[in-house]
């Protein structure tokens, strides 16, 4: 014969599952506090931002996928999503530096957001006379590089000459230039408003930046240091034109590898 044990009272219990409505509730809270997380992280942190046009080529080329501090200059309506009007101002407020690569909201259509580099600070005078940039009537130091042949959106060849411009706070990055008889290769002289920023793509002769009238070109104007968002810091991943969303091994195939964990200068 076989000894057995009698289970104790507490053993015969059969175990009962929570009621339906508490597992409901436990559910939606989790998922409110991963939001809640997603978006402090978002406002105070970093934002995800995706490439869509070549105006900063070749710094940053279309389907780079960044990452933008928010910390950087403080925050706004502009850093939380929908811009409510909840901030007058920013609060704990930083100056961007001159050269620094701002996401920022379009004066014009705050919905939009917007990449460029900030090249005028408040008071300044910026001028593009023959192609090169000129930074309160002197001109920004600039050197020829080898030109290159590059295929932009729609598949159009050409070739553009390559520049290392290097701000008068030694910040160096390279610009296209597509030569002379562009639209803003000679501007007038832009005064920037004490409270405003300048910007402008390092792609000069393809970009709608600062230089364009707001309302005649659709530009973007001077820019209010309420609409900065942040600043661009790193390129996290980068697809070429060949991936497509619906394919999902085109996610690999697509996959620029050059373009991983790439900082933005």
């Amino acid at each position: 014969m076989v000894d057995t044990v009698d289970p104790t009272p507490d053993a015969k219990k059969a175990v009962k599952p929570a009621p339906q409505g508490d597992s409901l509730a436990e559910s939606i809270k989790t998922v409110v506090m991963a939001l809640a997380i997603a978006l402090v992280l978002r406002i105070f942190l970093f934002q995800p931002f995706n490439i869509p046009s070549e105006s900063m080529r070749p710094g940053l080329v279309v389907g780079d996928y960044l990452w933008t501090s928010k910390w950087d200059y403080g925050f706004s309506n502009a850093s939380i999503p929908f811009s409510p009007k909840l901030i007058e101002g920013r609060v704990f407020g930083h100056a961007p530096e001159r050269g620094d690569v701002v996401v920022f909201k379009l004066p014009s259509d705050p919905r939009q957001d917007y990449i460029k580099r900030l090249i005028g600070l408040p008071g300044d005078r910026i001028q593009v006379v023959g192609g090169q940039l000129v930074i309160n009537d002197t001109p920004v130091k600039q050197e020829a590089l080898s030109p290159e042949t590059i295929t932009e959106q729609g598949g159009n060849v050409r070739v553009v000459q390559r520049y290392r411009e290097t701000l008068p706070n030694g910040r160096s990055y390279v610009t296209y230039d597509r030569g002379p008889g562009e639209m803003f290769d000679d501007t007038q002289v832009f005064v920037v408003p004490e409270g405003h920023y300048f910007m402008m793509g390092d792609n000069r002769d393809n970009s709608t930046d600062s230089r364009a009238d707001p309302i005649l070109q659709a530009g973007v104007g001077f820019v209010p240091a309420e609409n900065l968002v942040g600043r661009g810091r790193i390129v996290l991943l980068s697809f070429d034109e060949t991936t497509r969303i619906y394919l999902p091994w085109t996610w690999f195939t697509g996959l620029r590898l050059d373009r991983l964990a790439v900082p933005i200068r």
